[in-house]
């Protein structure tokens, strides 16, 4: 069970429970329908990094890196959680997310990010118009049934990012196409602290 310390405003702090894909603390009130405040964790290196009882995995970045550089994401597909550890290494986060729906759906491996976006629009790919010849050509940004959320994080790896979503059912499941999303909530937290650069597991 991960052991780290936790910093959260004091107004913040009126009750926790754990949460059920992450294995985390929630700390605060969530508004309705809205993602869970998961709080800033400061990364104690000397915890404890085994499993818990559930099937989430604390993790430490140089369990992938050398070295922290901009800063490192890993996306736990097991988990289901996407770990954030900023580039001078006093800022942890972990968030749920959603993940591909089937394993050839599924890139692992190392890539980084490469750009930011806020209100990407979306385009379906050749594959995904194929399997459902019903998809739009193309979704504006900011729109409705746009489902990359509020903020895009595009990784190097053509059409795979880490973005928000408006369909919070998705959390937590094998609901995507090939990207991890998030609370809108959440991806609005990394997209203002991550930077391009930023390097990036998916595992």
């Amino acid at each position: 069970m991960l052991t780290s310390a936790v910093m959260l405003p004091a107004a913040s702090v009126f009750g926790q429970e754990i949460d059920p894909y992450t294995g985390q603390p929630i700390y605060g009130n969530a508004p309705a329908s809205g993602a869970p405040d998961l709080g800033t964790y400061q990364l104690d290196p000397n915890a404890d990094a085994s499993r818990n009882q559930s099937s989430f995995r604390a993790r430490h970045w140089s369990d992938f890196y050398p070295t922290l550089g901009k800063g490192v994401a890993v996306a736990d597909i097991t988990s289901r959680a996407v770990h954030y550890w900023s580039g001078d290494g006093s800022t942890y986060l972990v968030f749920p997310c959603a993940i591909p729906m089937t394993e050839d759906l599924t890139r692992r491996g190392q890539t980084e990010i490469v750009r930011k976006m806020k209100d990407p629009p979306w385009t379906p790919t050749a594959s995904m118009r194929a399997k459902d010849p019903n998809l739009p050509q193309r979704v504006e940004g900011g729109a409705p049934d746009n489902p990359l959320g509020a903020y895009g994080l595009y990784l190097s790896w053509p059409a795979y990012l880490i973005h928000g979503t408006h369909d919070t059912r998705k959390i937590g499941r094998k609901s995507s196409s090939g990207c991890y999303g998030l609370y809108n909530e959440h991806v609005t937290q990394l997209y203002q602290i991550a930077e391009v650069g930023t390097q990036v597991t998916i595992f």
